[in-house]
């Protein structure tokens, strides 16, 4: 029997333990250029893994390509915590396959998973790990670059360290901002005989960073293995010590430092953070996406750039809009923590070293760090209090 699927796309149900996907094609049209396993594979490398920029051969899940006169076959092992992974991936295989000479009909077989020593199996955290010593892990993510991601991980781990002992992970390689901000652009951190990494610390926080390590002009061209051993450094060979938090700025989008701490990471929770406008919103869906396929609770969304206050008067400006990342927190039914101004302020005082939570902390927007703080601390509490 026949599962149709629209678009004569249908998964062959029977007693086989495997399930087939079907597209039917023109069988006896073929042409005179035949097409390879290794063609096949090549093109599906444009296929992403659902929720991140990585592509599903590199994942390691397609497992066989088959390619013959009697059509071709693809075999794809779905990790266990993505069992419908073929139903999102099918069309845009079927599609991609198409468009290549003389494959005949396609079917895509499911296989079970991959085992978890695999090294490159799909996103999965059933070999997550904490650290030792580290009561909760909270990642800071953004969907896009320039929403001020960096400027909300930075004040919110200074305001979680006012109740706790605190540490900050720069994990954004390509583009380190936290030496800036905490004010130890010049400052290395110390290596022990045993080449393991002591974190450095500013204004109560230790800190690691990507920046630390390098030349301050000087761009970080690594391709996605190199990440991905810095990253796995920086969480596993650094003498963090007893923390209550352990922030981490991860940089935007979804991709290789994403994925390695979610597989390497037994991560508490997730903080969005996004701007109002409708460009930056879309991309709190897949930044939410994200979280939800490694297995990550999101404790909420922040909605930063919300307004302009004037230096003078006070006065607060709506510049990109007010109140879509509420409105999207709810669609997608997660919580929201709360709005932060543009305030120059915030900024001076980053580009300073100097952070505002700690040099003023009285100030209006220094509060709301705080009460998203305190969201936090409610949620994280809530959530160990139910597991």
């Amino acid at each position: 029997m026949d599962v149709g699927l629209g678009n004569g796309l249908a998964i062959a149900q029977g007693p086989h333990p495997m399930a087939g996907r079907a597209i039917p094609t023109d069988l006896g049209y073929v042409r005179a250029m035949a097409t390879t396993a290794k063609d096949v594979l090549e093109l599906l490398k444009q296929v992403k893994y659902p929720g991140f920029s990585r592509d599903i051969v590199s994942f390691g899940i397609v497992r066989d390509i088959e390619v013959g006169g009697f059509g071709t076959t693809i075999t794809i092992a779905p990790p266990a915590d993505a069992p419908n992974l073929v139903d999102q991936i099918g069309d845009e295989i079927a599609q991609l396959v198409a468009s290549l000479p003389g494959t005949g009909e396609l079917t895509i077989v499911t296989a079970p998973p991959a085992q978890p020593k695999t090294p490159a199996q799909g996103p999965s955290t059933r070999n997550a790990q904490g650290i030792p010593g580290v009561k909760s892990i909270v990642a800071v993510a953004s969907g896009k670059g320039g929403v001020g991601k960096s400027t909300v991980a930075v004040n919110l781990a200074l305001a979680l360290a006012e109740q706790g002992r605190v540490g900050l992970l720069d994990a954004d390689v390509y583009g380190p901002s936290i030496p800036l901000m905490l004010g130890l652009e010049d400052a290395k951190p110390h290596v022990t005989t045993e080449r393991r990494i002591t974190p450095l610390e500013a204004h109560g926080l230790r800190t690691v960073s990507m920046g630390f390590f390098i030349e301050r002009d000087r761009a970080v061209i690594w391709r996605g293995p190199m990440v991905t051993k810095l990253i796995v450094e920086f969480i596993r060979n650094v003498e963090w010590g007893d923390l209550d938090y352990l922030v981490l700025d991860l940089p935007p989008g979804t991709g290789d430092v994403q994925l390695t701490l979610s597989q390497q990471l037994a991560m508490t929770g997730g903080v969005i953070v996004t701007t109002p406008q409708d460009v930056a919103l879309a991309d709190v869906k897949r930044g939410v996406r994200m979280f939800d396929q490694v297995k990550v609770p999101v404790l909420g969304v922040v909605e930063n750039m919300s307004g302009h206050v004037c230096r003078k008067c006070g006065h607060e400006t709506d510049v990109f809009g007010r109140g879509g990342g509420e409105r999207m927190a709810a669609e997608l039914g997660i919580p929201y923590l709360g709005a932060i101004p543009l305030t120059p302020r915030v900024r001076d005082l980053g580009d300073a070293g100097a952070p505002l939570v700690v040099e003023n902390p009285e100030h209006p927007v220094s509060e709301r760090f705080r009460e998203i703080a305190d969201t936090i601390r409610a949620r994280v509490a809530a959530n160990d209090a139910s597991s």
